[in-house]
Order: structure tokens, then C-alpha cells, then sequence
């Protein structure tokens, strides 16, 4: 559908960019607002770690110091709870001491709370510090904090203060955040989606409409028009198309008329000339046959009207045979036949000219026999062109006939060795009265419309006759027939190859 729907594409497009849209600005939003956040925090823990600080060692100097280390911290620690308490910031961070001693040893108030040892690196060289850590509660869960920590001026050495600034409600704000994004830009995009289906909806419904009025005015259906709504350029686009069907379809039934004129006139000339031409051979039999009461030059002036009446009454019949199939009403006499006798009769009748030129025909037939169904007369009648033609043509050189067969269709190939064919001349010699040398002597006496009524016959049988030849070097004609009539041909026993030198 991509390939072939306008519609598709433009839906997807617009689908995928809105997307990619949607999802940089989220991303820059949320980038946005976490930055705020954690600067938010930020600013928070240092206004608060000084007073911090100030509070333990206040506290740290009024404790008794012959009190233990773990005393004197959970009171100062305590006391900084306090204070917090009071002034409405106990939600906002926990207070943390810790005091490393010389054999390695921490003493922690809470005890046993873990600060990550890299930030208590950094505190120990007196910098106020701070770090996003994970940190695990008492019930052994875990959560995001900000830690911040500074180093103490007190009568206990490496006193360190932490405080652990929870980052859970910062997250559940980014979760919130992210999630009314996401469904906003869903939103976004369905509803975008949605406009450009609508809006594309107008314009390829015409362009569907009058691709399918175009199809059936192809099938022959030449009353189909397009509907004009409005004045927009959709109704101009269909105003011209109706002209041009309209013009169209003046056109075809002028050619059809012409056609069917000419159809017409080509038959009833062929008939209508029929009973002279039997009245004059009727003359000219009677004429011919007592030559030795004839002066010389009327003798040859009969063999001459007998050899051209011959050519004319040949092209006679070849006109009313294609005057049948361009009206179609050329039918197949259909039979079981053997496709091999069908090559010996047009050899039959082939032979004298074969004889005459002194050129050697070869066949080259499998020993089985070839059996199709067809029309024998007119299969006849295609191979004894082909094998005049290639005998007229093959300048004395051999013609070699090849018969060929698979589980579809029959080949026959008839290849000669003679004058050839120029480039592009392949589909020229199947015209109707073409030479390729309008000057060159013709010994088999054709009429020009021998190979396109072997191209008719052969269409027909749905089969295919084509050519292929190289100039001075010979040329090649195949005919393919299926087995069945009109039944398809996936690939022919034979290929087509033009004569090498």
C-alpha cells in the first residue's frame, strides 16, 4: 500500500514527523524540568548544610566530652533534628553523621547509614560536597537522593555532616510529567493523523475516481465521466478530463468507423473481384492450352498473364483471409494433430522452390510423435511462409527447421543463412506489405501479407511468432504454440537466437 496508496504515504509521513516531533519536545521538556528540579535541590541543600554544620558543632561543644563518640553524635544529631522540626524543613532532608577513626573504623549517627565513600573522600579534603546516590532505608528498600555533605570545625576529628535529600517526590513529578506528555502526544498525533486523512481524503478521492473512470473508458466504456462538484480545482480537474473523454470517444468512433470502412472494403473488393478474375482464367487456361498455335511473343505473353493471374488470385485469398481477422470473425478448426506432419506438408509444397535455388533444408524433429491440438491448416499455412521466406532469403546458404517441445507448448524454429535483418526490423517484417529491399527479386512470388497473416494465425492458437536476425549473416523466425488453445506459456522449448557468423 505504501507503493501504491498517495493517501498512505502522505498519512505516514505526516504520522512519522509528528512523532519524532512529539517525542523531541517531550524530551526537551522533561530535560527542562529536571534541570530545574535538581537545581532546585541544589540551591535547597546549600542554604541548608550551613546551618546544619553551625547547629552540630554548637551542639558537639555543649555535650560533655567525657561522654562516648556515639552519644555525643546522636545527641547532636538529635538536636539538629530539632531544630528542623521547628522550622518545617524535617521532610526535606535527613541529617547524617559520620566520624572516620584511625584504625579504619566509621562511626555513623544514624548508626550503620552508608554514605558512598567517594563523597566522604571529597568532604575529607575539607570541600563541601555533594553526590545523587542510591540509598537503602532500614526495611531494605532503596531510593534516589541528593546527598550533600560538608566537614566540621568541632573537638571531634573528621566530624562529617550529610544530609540526604530525598529525590522520590522530584521522580513522581517526572513520572506525572512524562506520562501526561506521552498522552498528550498521542493525542497530537491521532488527531494530526486524523486532519491529514480528512484533508487528503479530498483530494485522492477525485484522483481514485478518475483513475477508475480511466480504466473502464480502457475497457470500452466510453459513456463514463467524472462528476464536477464546485469550482475548485478538483472540478477543473474533472471539467478536463470529461473534455478529453469526450474527445477521446469522438475519436475511437471515428477510427472505428474508419476501420470498420476499411474492413469492409478490403472484403467486398476481394469478392466482388473474385468473378472477373474467374472469368479471365477461365480465358487464359483456354488461351494456354495450345501454345504451339501461338506466336512466340504471345506464347510468353500467356505464360506471363498465367503467373501473374497465380499471384493474383494468391493475394486475393490472403486479402479476404485478413479481411476475417481484422473484422474477428477468424475461427480454428480444431483438431488432434500430429505437429510434425504439419512440418512435412509445407515441405511438400516447398520443396520445388528448395529444388529451384539448390538450397539444403534439414530438419531437426524428435522420432515421437508432436501432438497439440490446433487448427492444421493454418499451422500448415504459417510454416510454409516461414520456409518460402527463409529459402528466398537464404542466398543459396542451408535452412535448418528445429522442433521442440515441453510439458506447455511446441516450438518450431526456422533459421536461414542469408541476407539477415537490419536492428529494429524484427517487428517490421510482420507489416503488412513490408520488404526489406524494395528492388530485390522475390523467386517464391509473394504477395507481403504472408507473415502477417502467419502472426494472426498464430495469435489465434494463443501462441507467438517473433523474429530475430543479423545483417548479412541470416535470420531466425520461431513459432510457439501451447498444447490447449489460448492457454498460457510459461516459457517456450526453444530460444530465439539471431544466426552468428
Amino acid at each position: 500500500m505504501w507503493r501504491t496508496s498517495l493517501q498512505v504515504r502522505v498519512i505516514g509521513s505526516i504520522f512519522v514527523a509528528s512523532a519524532v516531533v512529539m517525542f523531541i519536545l517531550g524530551m526537551a521538556l522533561i530535560s527542562v524540568v529536571t534541570s530545574r528540579l535538581v537545581d532546585s535541590k541544589y540551591d535547597i541543600a546549600n542554604s541548608e548544610i550551613d546551618r546544619a554544620r553551625a547547629a552540630v558543632e554548637q551542639q558537639i561543644d555543649a555535650t560533655s566530652a567525657t561522654s562516648t563518640l556515639q552519644v555525643r553524635l546522636n545527641s547532636a544529631r538529635a538536636a539538629l533534628t530539632q531544630r528542623t522540626d521547628q522550622s518545617g524543613t524535617a521532610a526535606v532532608y535527613e541529617p547524617v553523621l559520620v566520624v572516620s577513626q584511625p584504625d579504619g573504623n566509621t562511626v555513623t549517627s544514624p548508626e550503620g547509614y552508608r554514605i558512598p565513600e567517594k563523597l566522604r573522600r571529597f568532604v575529607s579534603e575539607d570541600q563541601v560536597s555533594y553526590q545523587f546516590a542510591t540509598v537503602d532505608r532500614t526495611d531494605g528498600s532503596a531510593y534516589n537522593a541528593l546527598v550533600i555533605g560538608t566537614p566540621t570545625d568541632s573537638d571531634i576529628p573528621d566530624l562529617q555532616v550529610f544530609l540526604v535529600m530525598s529525590m522520590e517526590s522530584d521522580e513522581s513529578t517526572l513520572a506525572l510529567l512524562r506520562g501526561l506528555l506521552s498522552a498528550a502526544g498521542v493525542v497530537v498525533v491521532v488527531l494530526l493523523v486524523g486532519i491529514a486523512w480528512l484533508a487528503t481524503q479530498q483530494v485522492t478521492a477525485p484522483v481514485r475516481s478518475a483513475s477508475r473512470i480511466a480504466q473502464r473508458l480502457a475497457a470500452g466504456h466510453l459513456r463514463e465521466r467524472m462528476i464536477v462538484d464546485g469550482e475548485d480545482e478538483m472540478a477543473r480537474l474533472a471539467l478536463s478530463f470529461n473534455d478529453m473523454a469526450e474527445k477521446l470517444s469522438k475519436q475511437i468512433h471515428q477510427l472505428e468507423e474508419y476501420g470498420n470502412l476499411q474492413r469492409q472494403f478490403t472484403s467486398d473488393v476481394s469478392h466482388e473481384l473474385r468473378t472477373p478474375l474467374t472469368t479471365v482464367r477461365m480465358a487464359a487456361d483456354m488461351i494456354a492450352s495450345d501454345p504451339d498455335s501461338l506466336e512466340p511473343h504471345a506464347r510468353r505473353a500467356s505464360e506471363l498473364m498465367v503467373r501473374e493471374l497465380d499471384r493474383f488470385e494468391e493475394l486475393l485469398a490472403d486479402l479476404l483471409e485478413i479481411s476475417r481477422h481484422d473484422a474477428g470473425v477468424a475461427d480454428l478448426a480444431e483438431a488432434r494433430i500430429d505437429v510434425r506432419s504439419c512440418i512435412t506438408a509445407a515441405w511438400e509444397q516447398t520443396r520445388h522452390l528448395a529444388q529451384k535455388l539448390e538450397v539444403d533444408v534439414t530438419f531437426d524433429t524428435p522420432e515421437a510423435p508432436v501432438m497439440i491440438t490446433g487448427d492444421p491448416r493454418r499451422i500448415e499455412r504459417v510454416l510454409r511462409n516461414l520456409l518460402a521466406n527463409a529459402i528466398d532469403h537464404s542466398e543459396g546458404n542451408p535452412v535448418e527447421v528445429e522442433l521442440a517441445e515441453n510439458d506447455d507448448a511446441v516450438a518450431i524454429t526456422v533459421t536461414d543463412h542469408g541476407v539477415g535483418l537490419k536492428p529494429g526490423q524484427e517487428e517490421l517484417v510482420f507489416n503488412r506489405f513490408w520488404r526489406a529491399d524494395a528492388s530485390r527479386r522475390r523467386h517464391s512470388g509473394g504477395t507481403g501479407l504472408g507473415l502477417a497473416i502467419a502472426r494472426e494465425d498464430v495469435v489465434l492458437h494463443g501462441g507467438q511468432l517473433d523474429a530475430s536476425g543479423t545483417i548479412g549473416v541470416g535470420s531466425q523466425f520461431r513459432m510457439v504454440l501451447p498444447r490447449e488453445p489460448r492457454q498460457p506459456v510459461p516459457a517456450s522449448p526453444l530460444e530465439l537466437e539471431a544466426p552468428s557468423a
